[in-house]
């Protein structure tokens, strides 16, 4: 097994960091790594925003859900889909590129492309022996985030990520198993081996929070899943991402 896929499979998310800045050196290097990503058609729709003001990452924090570790890390970044550049691209040459900026599928490639670049950063960063967090709690409020942020139409924070120095040594939670993920030529359709395999995978994450938390916690991984898919959230982002001129068809 060689250094890349060790440092891949010992990810685990880190939520308290020591009080040490990364260098401009380490975030240049995090994104340069973020741009070597696979981009589809060359078109490199995101933009990353790098957060060091101390009162915008509280206000982010609260946004976030007041989360202390988007306040309290070794760098914030913010990632965000983004066709403002490919407008000012288009009107440079004289194109109207609207009707297709506007479409599901080029916000599906702006979406894939940061989430690309984003993992590239986190492995990056990880290598490195930094510890990584991702934060979709910025999307509690996106407006107030783009007007803190003042990103212009055409761009949308997707997510933050948390880099630092660990200040925690946390577990590492078990994924599903590979059986249950992987499927050779065709979808998996058997609802009994679906739920076979899922009642493993119970016990599994029922036995790692009852460890973790000396018998205070015992939940299933079924049983968490469906009670935060029961309840709607965000609804709004419909309305917000085509308020930015983007999945309008």
């Amino acid at each position: 097994m060689n250094e890349v896929i060790k440092t891949l499979l010992e990810h685990r998310s880190v939520r308290k960091f020591k009080e040490k800045e990364l260098t401009k050196d380490q975030v240049k290097q995090i994104v340069e790594s973020a741009q070597s990503a696979s981009t589809s058609s060359f078109i490199q729709a995101y933009s990353i925003i790098g957060v060091t003001d101390k009162e915008k990452k509280a206000k982010l924090a609260e946004l976030a859900g007041n989360q202390s570790y988007v306040e309290n890390n070794g760098h914030l970044f913010i990632f965000c889909a983004d066709f403002y550049r490919h407008q000012v691209a288009a009107e440079m040459e004289e194109k109207d590129v609207s009707a297709t900026l506007e479409t599901t599928e080029k916000f599906m490639v702006t979406v894939i492309d940061a989430s690309l670049a984003a993992q590239n950063a986190s492995i990056a960063a990880e290598s490195m022996g930094l510890g990584i967090c991702y934060i979709g709690g910025l999307r509690n409020n996106l407006p107030e985030v783009c007007n803190l942020l003042k990103t212009p139409e055409r761009v949308i924070p997707l997510f933050a990520l948390v880099v630092g120095y660990p200040d925690q040594q946390t577990e590492k939670k078990p994924r599903i198993p590979f059986e249950h993920i992987y499927h050779e030529n065709e979808y998996e359709q058997d609802a009994a081996a679906y739920k076979k395999e899922l009642d493993v995978y119970n016990e599994t994450i029922s036995a790692y929070y009852k460890e973790r938390t000396g018998d205070a916690r015992q939940d299933t991984w079924t049983a968490q899943m469906a009670g935060m898919l029961e309840k709607k959230s965000r609804l709004y982002m419909n309305e917000f991402v085509k308020s930015k001129k983007m999945n309008l068809d």
